[in-house]
């Protein structure tokens, strides 16, 4: 069953990279989602670099509560890094996953710190 799970997201992934990519105007917003936390990325496709990272695994994280309330706070930690960056427009990677949920309260959590995508 996870297999079946995991090369449909793999499949929806690629359809999605397939239209989407991030530049040095905007750059790309990354999201993983594991069982434990979330994971939040701001690349530059065309240069291959990471401009910000944020997780709710990280030492610099200081959320608590439930899952969704520490993606709210892991979307404005990300968006206020990019915004010391010099970002503040980017595209949105839901990574393969349903925009629900999780990542929906990370992506509203980025949109309140500024974040414009």
């Amino acid at each position: 069953m996870a297999g079946k799970k995991l090369s449909r997201r793999d499949r929806i992934k690629k359809g999605i990279r397939k239209r989407l990519t991030g530049s040095e105007n905007r750059p790309r917003l990354s999201v993983y989602r594991s069982n434990k936390g979330i994971y939040a990325q701001i690349i530059n496709d065309v240069t291959g670099n990471t401009i910000a990272s944020a997780s709710s695994l990280s030492k610099d994280f200081a959320g608590t509560g439930n899952k969704s309330e520490q993606s709210v706070a892991v979307g404005k930690l990300v968006a206020e890094k990019a915004i010391a960056a010099g970002v503040k427009e980017v595209v949105f990677d839901r990574n393969g996953y349903l925009y629900h949920g999780r990542v929906k309260s990370l992506a509203e959590g980025a949109r309140e710190a500024g974040l414009v995508f």
